[in-house]
């Protein structure tokens, strides 16, 4: 039977990747993704709203 052997792995330089590639990752985020999308989301709900008036008026009591 075969012995199993552990290989070792430098922590210290597999740490230190995965600690950039989550600092990158987080400001892509924060700085790239979130606030395109909060953009998109607003404008959208925007012409939404107007569209929806142009459709069916402004609001209000009719025949004002």
């Amino acid at each position: 039977m075969p012995k199993n052997t552990d290989t070792k792995i430098d922590t210290s330089q597999t740490a230190g990747t995965r600690k950039r590639i989550e600092l990158l990752a987080f400001l892509a985020l924060a700085f790239g993704i979130w606030p395109v999308l909060s953009v998109a989301v607003v404008g959208g709900f925007g012409f939404l709203v107007w569209m929806w008036q142009i459709v069916f008026g402004p609001p209000g009591p009719p025949g004002g």
